[in-house]
């Protein structure tokens, strides 16, 4: 190896092993990764920017704020509403959703769609009284799907499309992706349908025995014993309150003190502050009959809603929220203290600490007291995900019909080749703001900025991987190491490893390493690239074994009541199952 190759190499692996640490979030690390290229010399300065002005990011950006204009539409909603009455049988339940959720996702951000969906998911299956984690799970599976079967349906497509135009002139086309992507999400979707949720624990499937959000026990707030209490010089366990089935205290600390557990002889005194778990709804009497106080919503800095405007709201901490690793000081602060935290629920962990001395966790499910004017926004500022069914305008439910009539044209414009399409998506925009279908504001916010940065940054660097002759290097030790084998077996092997990294970092930073990789063992092999990059595009789109492997599987660790462990469960005979589907179609339609 040459010192450039080995230069970049080592930035490579350090870049890998810091996204797959998960401490720093995807953005810094990938421009960490660029500045370190430019400073070793193996990114061209000039280059260093020029990633940002790629087609794929344009691209990227302008496809999320399309998402956003569609869910301002209603279009997932207007087609959710129909399902209801399909939900008495568990098959066509997590069929009916996962279908729609899958098909949604093919043309809009998977994670938008999963959002839209997720409110749904869980009031249906409460109708039905069943575990919402028997419909989530398959829900996030299928938004993933979903995305590989269309090019703007997730980063790596887009990726993958804008490398094969610079090393054969011409990209992907929009549906080029759908004969490979079409199958695997219908084989995909019939597997979790028929047998992908018995995979679940049982603990899990079970209703009673699920431990979801809707479970009051799974509920944890802090309310404090006043002077005035009755409970003031009682034991706890002569105290009804805290005997039922609807209250439990977890631990106790005195102000400014830390938790810790309560024995049953334990006399109450006045300024005990309790950790308690319970429904909200209940608490609120019990505070209200016995002297108590409900520390997260009554603090004197918290500024109060005027009580017809009143609303508590569950939401769901996204990856990308600026709540992650922070304290409820810093949400108040956020918020200029019109938000305050009711409870916390937070999956596979038993929290026995004070609240304040918390620091979120994506995944994790906050139960906020607010405003109902300003709640919305609030949710859209620190990236959580609502998880209440919010009532939908009128006035933007109209625009269904007309959302879709621009974005088909749009998309039938870029196919033609009239303009590209990235050009037809701005175009698209431009009309949906005319037609106030979405605001110039809500433009800037809908970009996930962190993706942005990510791929502009990484772009640079993937280049410096072919310029110095790295990815060369990597695709003839790769041979070596599998001399003997044909060129399917290698195609397989390509396949599996962009599907066990996408598993531990960002899917889109795992088909800009891929890429170049897959393209120089297949010119290596004297063989097509097409097939190659095909099977980068749908391995970096099959993040099935960890919740932290794509922001849908987190999303719904909270609300599912999911484990790290249970992923895999439902993820590995999926996965295998897809190598066993794709690597054939790849094949027929994509021949070396």
């Amino acid at each position: 190896m040459t010192t450039p190759q080995i230069t970049i190499t080592i930035i490579l692996l350090i870049t890998l092993v810091l996204f797959a640490w998960g401490k720093y979030r995807h953005d810094i690390v990938a421009m960490f990764c660029l500045v370190m290229g430019v400073v070793a010399g193996v990114v061209p300065a000039d280059d260093a920017f020029t990633g940002f002005g790629h087609a794929a990011v344009i691209t990227v950006a302008a496809v999320l704020i399309i998402s956003h204009a569609l869910k301002n539409a209603g279009v997932v909603d207007v087609i959710a509403s129909y399902l209801t009455p399909y939900t008495g049988n568990i098959y066509i339940h997590i069929a009916s959703l996962t279908a729609v959720v899958t098909v949604a996702s093919a043309f809009m951000n998977n994670v938008g769609a999963l959002a839209l969906m997720l409110p749904v998911a869980i009031a249906t299956a409460n109708q039905a009284n069943r575990s919402p984690a028997l419909v989530l799970m398959p829900l996030a599976f299928g938004s993933i799907l979903g995305g590989m079967t269309t090019l703007i349906g997730t980063p790596p497509n887009i990726i993958i499309a804008s490398y094969r135009a610079e090393i054969k002139g011409e990209p992907f086309s929009m549906f080029d992706f759908s004969a490979v992507g079409l199958v695997v999400a219908v084989v995909g979707l019939a597997f979790i349908t028929l047998i992908g949720w018995r995979l679940l624990p049982a603990d899990r499937r079970s209703k009673d025995g699920s431990k979801t959000l809707f479970e009051i026990s799974h509920y944890l707030t802090e309310i404090e014993i006043k002077e005035e209490s009755a409970l003031v010089d009682t034991f706890i366990s002569d105290s009804e309150v805290f005997n039922s089935e609807k209250i439990d205290v977890v631990t106790m600390a005195r102000k400014n003190g830390f938790a810790h557990a309560v024995p049953r002889d334990y006399k109450f005194a006045a300024g005990d502050i309790l950790l308690v778990q319970g429904d909200p709804s209940h608490l609120q009497t019990v505070v209200e009959e016995n002297g108590l106080e409900l520390l997260t919503s009554a603090s004197a800095s918290f500024v109060q809603p005027q009580t017809d405007k009143e609303i508590m709201l569950e939401g769901v901490i996204g990856q990308g929220s600026p709540l992650v690793d922070r304290s409820v000081e810093f949400l108040r602060v956020q918020t200029q203290r019109t938000l305050a935290l009711v409870g916390i629920a937070r999956s596979g962990e038993t929290i026995t600490t004070r609240l304040k001395r918390q620091r979120f966790k994506a995944g994790d499910v906050l139960l906020v007291f607010g405003d109902s004017d300003t709640i919305d926004q609030r949710f859209k500022d620190l990236g959580l995900w609502p998880l209440a069914k919010r009532p939908l305008a009128l006035n933007r439910q109209r625009q269904v019909l007309p959302a879709l009539l621009v974005f088909a044209g749009a998309i039938a414009m870029g196919v033609a080749g009239f303009v590209t399409l990235p050009v037809a998506f701005l175009i698209a925009i431009g009309i949906f703001i005319l037609m106030n279908v979405i605001s110039v504001r809500e433009i800037y916010d809908e970009i996930d900025w962190p993706v942005i940065v990510l791929l502009g940054a990484m772009i640079p660097v993937g280049r410096a991987l072919e310029s110095t002759g790295t990815t060369n290097w990597m695709a003839n030790a790769i041979l070596m190491v599998t001399d003997g084998l044909p060129a399917v077996a290698l195609l397989a092997l390509v396949l599996v490893v962009t599907m066990f990294l996408s598993d531990i970092i960002n899917n889109a930073a795992t088909a800009l390493v891929m890429a170049p990789i897959s393209v120089a063992i297949a010119t290596s092999l004297g063989v097509s690239s097409d097939a190659f990059l095909m099977a980068v595009a749908v391995g970096a789109s099959c993040a099935f074994l960890t919740p932290i492997g794509h922001q849908s599987n987190t999303l719904v660790m909270g609300p599912g009541g999911y484990h790290f462990g249970d992923y895999w469960r439902m993820g590995l005979p999926l996965e295998i199952l897809i190598v066993a589907i794709a690597v054939p179609m790849l094949l027929v339609v994509w021949p070396l």
